[in-house]
């Protein structure tokens, strides 16, 4: 009898419990189909709309509106499925956007190879760059006024940019960190015509005036004017890199009878030396794809300088500049030149991204120990 009893009471606890969990599972089952619908409808809309708009289609506004309104509806009934497609997309949204614009500047850029072959890069008989009687294009002299540009800012970023990241990091005090370190982010938001034309009135003019230099512009005014410009990301990334190493390690140093500067220079510096270089790195595209400065501050006459270190070269024209000051004339194989000078600075500034992290990757097997 009081088996029966308990097995009555067990029967009658169980299934509320059992019926519960079917609910539960059930209800998982249809808010997993709905969530699965709300995602597929979010990201068939999107394509949609994104392949009427290539198409030049007038229905694009129709996908674009049930992409819209199922987004908002989704994010109030199933928030979590819709952020996951809404991400999703996003991601996927940012690397067509990379893949279409690398796409478009090679489709661009091919009837100036066509028309000029190799000595689209390689020319160096004059002319080098005549758009009448046929046009002749070369990119050479453009390339040797990018790299003294670049060079130069680099020799002004590097080790100005590196000290301030140690100073800030290392050295200030936090009330001088507190003030220093919020000014230095500012500079990164100054115009980059406001750094032209501060270079056009008092650096062009000083070296005119003071050295006697052929022209108002020159290289050399120009490349430290972006060396001024690349500092903010060299400064910043690398104190970020010095302010990640581990305090335990300073410590340890310090209490084996290491000075402050001595555990900055022999332990601090070399562990963070990989975002360092990163940052370091990240100057020098900067330098090299700054563009209104330079445009500003040059003489836009094309050549090679002689000898080619000449920084006070009458001529004056890097890569950024000529497809800046003649784009919005140019038209056909003058237009595509200037697209293949595009596809030049991409590539550059893309190999020295790459290079970055590969030098961050290596010095953290070097310095996490791995082989």
């Amino acid at each position: 009898m009081m088996r029966r009893v308990k097995r009555t009471v067990a029967a009658r606890v169980t299934d509320p419990v059992v019926g519960v969990a079917r609910s539960a599972r059930e209800y998982r089952s249809r808010t997993g189909d709905t969530a699965v619908a709300v995602q597929a409808v979010i990201c068939g809309s999107l394509g949609a709309a994104f392949v009427a708009f290539l198409v030049g289609s007038q229905w694009t506004v129709f996908p674009a509106g049930v992409f819209l309104a199922t987004t908002v509806v989704g994010w109030r009934r199933e928030q979590a499925a819709t952020g996951k497609a809404v991400t999703f997309l996003m991601t996927v949204g940012t690397v067509g956007v990379l893949a279409l614009i690398v796409a478009f500047l090679l489709v661009r850029s091919v009837p100036a190879v066509e028309h000029m072959g190799v000595g689209l890069l390689g020319r160096t008989a004059d002319p080098l760059w005549a758009a009448r009687d046929g046009g002749v294009y070369s990119l050479a002299p453009m390339l040797v006024g990018t790299a003294i540009t670049t060079c130069i800012a680099t020799v002004i970023a590097t080790p100005v940019g590196i000290a301030g990241a140690v100073f800030i990091s290392e050295i200030a005090p936090p009330r001088v960190r507190d003030v220093v370190k919020p000014g230095i982010e500012l500079m990164a938001g100054i115009p980059s015509i406001t750094y032209g034309f501060i270079g056009l009135t008092v650096l062009n003019q000083y070296f005119y005036a003071e050295f006697r230099t052929p022209t108002i512009g020159s290289y050399l005014a120009a490349g430290a004017m972006i060396g001024v410009m690349a500092l903010p990301t060299v400064v910043t990334i690398s104190e970020d890199a010095l302010a990640a190493v581990p305090e335990s390690v300073k410590s340890g140093a310090l209490a084996m009878g290491s000075t402050p500067w001595q555990t900055t220079k022999s332990v601090t510096l070399p562990a963070g030396l990989s975002g360092v270089s990163a940052g370091v790195l990240l100057g020098v595209g900067r330098a090299m794809g700054e563009t209104m400065a330079a445009t500003v501050m040059l003489t836009h006459t094309k050549g090679f300088p002689s000898p080619v270190f000449d920084v006070f070269s009458q001529y004056g024209e890097t890569l950024t500049t000529v497809i800046a000051f003649e784009g919005g004339n140019a038209s056909g194989v003058h237009m595509s030149a200037l697209f293949a000078g595009g596809v030049v600075l991409f590539v550059t500034v893309m190999a020295l991204s790459v290079g970055s992290q590969y030098v961050e990757w290596r010095m953290h097997r070097k310095l996490g120990g791995e082989t």
